[in-house]
């Protein structure tokens, strides 16, 4: 068993009842720091989905809608199972993640089957064919090659006084350049984020690690200098093939960041070049300092407003007034310092 089974495991007390626990080794930053040790979203996700999985008829979460409520405690958690319908194609349940009677995350999964390694993709059948046989995908993003990436490696604070490590110490993410320059302090100016993913042990991706991988990136308002916690308030995400062997490829992107609050959508790809799961997110901003928007981001222009927000620090007065209505005069919810809402 893999550190990651071992962090995401349910044990089952009854009939919709089971024992689980947040686990410090998926904490973004480990305990023992002035940091909260919040543990990632999708370990939580795949956790409450071990025990959906535990009783469903179907195999794959095939649609799943997360609200985080709270930030988890590394103690002790139950997650509660109530079924809303069970079908013969499709099951639907309601299942919270609780600790000392306070509900820390709530979904609604439901649970069906989805194609698997072995099925055919990016073609439309022809005449006479049933609609249930048609197979379509949409071209992939331009990932460029996994031995041109960089890997993020382990972070500030994933290491504890004890020497255990955090989510960094047990996930790989090697970035595609062109995304990575936050790291330098030189953000693109674009809110995106692509690169691949896997666990730094020998794991096959499953339904479980695509939950962990959806939001498995950096926040994708670092590359517009965004920094500190950006927490998740809600998030859904749609499982769309069972993935091959092999690292992970994901790219995300925002439309828009206003007011404190941004969007994420996400896309995975497997090692097959098959299309394996979606998500789409809203998050808070991170309260750090803005970083880099104004020397050189802006070389990266797009459409976004976050983007406009950016070109704006530099444009001319009567540009900014135009890009400024309803925003601040630094580039409005972009660079707002917001306060976070309990987690």
């Amino acid at each position: 068993m893999t550190i990651f089974d071992e962090a995401t495991a349910v044990h089952r007390r009854a009939d919709g009842l089971y024992d689980a626990q947040p686990d410090a080794r998926f904490a973004i930053v480990a305990p023992g720091g002035s940091t909260p040790p919040a543990v990632n979203g999708g370990a939580l996700l795949a956790t409450i989905l071990r025990a959906v999985l535990s009783e469903s008829r179907h195999p794959h979460p095939v649609a799943t809608s997360a609200h985080f409520l709270r930030v988890p405690l590394l103690a002790p958690a139950r997650i509660e199972v109530t079924w809303l319908k069970q079908g013969g194609t499709a099951a639907t349940a309601r299942a919270a993640l609780a600790q000392d009677g306070k509900v820390i995350l709530d979904t609604t999964v439901t649970t069906g089957t989805v194609p698997d390694g072995r099925a055919a993709g990016n073609s439309a059948n022809g005449d006479g064919a049933s609609s249930a046989d048609l197979d379509w995908t949409g071209p992939p993003p331009d990932f460029p090659d996994i031995a041109d990436c960089i890997d993020l490696g382990q972070w500030p604070g994933t290491i504890a006084s004890d020497g255990s490590a955090g989510y960094a110490g047990h996930v790989a993410m090697l970035m595609d350049p062109a995304t990575a320059g936050w790291r330098n302090g030189e953000p693109s100016g674009r809110a995106e984020m692509r690169g691949y993913f896997r666990l730094r042990e020998d794991r096959d991706p499953d339904a479980y690690l695509l939950a962990m991988a959806v939001d498995g990136l950096p926040p994708v308002v670092f590359g517009l200098g965004v920094t500190g916690w950006s927490p998740t308030v809600e998030l859904t995400w749609h499982m769309r093939a069972v993935p091959s062997p092999g690292p992970l490829a994901v790219q995300t992107r925002s439309r828009h960041v206003s007011g404190g609050w941004f969007d994420e959508e996400a896309e995975v790809w497997d090692s097959a070049g098959r299309l394996v799961a979606q998500s789409k997110q809203l998050a808070r901003v991170g309260r750090g300092p803005l970083r880099g928007l104004a020397n050189g981001a802006t070389e990266a222009t797009g459409a976004t407003e976050a983007v406009r927000a950016t070109e704006a620090v530099r444009a001319t007065e009567a540009v900014r007034a135009t890009e400024a209505a309803g925003a601040t005069e630094a580039g409005g919810g972009v660079s707002a310092n917001v306060s976070q809402p309990e987690r």
